[in-house]
């Protein structure tokens, strides 16, 4: 039974990869690079998308999103706020996005109307991992609220990742979080990702980070 068990996931991953390669080839032939966003509820994805838009719309590029959650509409209309396409993108009783569910997304979207699309991941640190979904890159974030051992509980998300976030700065001494042990313990994790510290609230940090996620 076990060996049964491997095999149809390992089919179930296979079939994600090939759909997320799709939808990769898809994107660039419309011209739009995406990236996934990953991080716990809270976190602040939703956030830097509202910090990255106006940056983004400042420099002539065109943004659009797919919010992703298990259920509501609530980081879908933050993002509609913004006057960008979205698609609202709920998983049911799913802990993740797949490539298929963007796929669909992607269909609803004006793709020849985008430029950088955002992915935002539903707020979990583990399931999201494995799934690809087509994007150019995969950024996490974290939060100095969640604590600073919340990198050593998740190391393979900051192994599969390609940048970094370490987000409310401003309230780490308050919690007693100490931002050098969680970029210390991401290097360690993927010593070549590039980590950068936000304060979503006051836009902090948020120009760095956009000019290394476009480079």
């Amino acid at each position: 039974m076990h060996h049964v068990d491997v095999r149809i996931e390992k089919d179930i991953y296979d079939v994600n990869r090939r759909i997320a390669d799709s939808n990769s080839r898809r994107l660039k032939e419309h011209g739009v690079r995406a990236f996934d966003l990953l991080g716990a509820i809270g976190s602040g994805k939703t956030a830097l998308i509202e910090r990255m838009v106006p940056l983004l719309i400042r420099k002539g590029l065109r943004a659009g999103a797919i919010a992703g959650d298990v259920y509501g509409d609530d980081d879908y209309q933050r993002i509609r706020a913004l006057g960008i396409p979205a698609v609202n993108a709920n998983t049911g009783k799913e802990c993740h996005l797949d490539a298929h569910l963007v796929e669909h997304s992607l269909e609803s979207l004006p793709l020849d109307q985008i430029e950088i699309l955002f992915i935002e991941n539903v707020g979990n640190m583990v399931c999201p991992t494995d799934f690809a979904l087509g994007a150019e890159k995969r950024v996490v974030i974290v939060s100095s609220t969640e604590g600073d051992d919340v990198v050593n509980k998740h190391p393979m998300m900051f192994r599969g990742c390609d940048l970094g976030i370490i987000n409310k700065v401003d309230l780490a001494p308050l919690v007693g979080a100490n931002l050098d042990r969680m970029e210390t313990d991401i290097k360690r994790y993927n010593p070549r990702m590039n980590v950068f510290r936000t304060n979503l609230k006051t836009g902090d940090g948020v120009p760095a980070f956009l000019e290394a996620l476009l480079a």
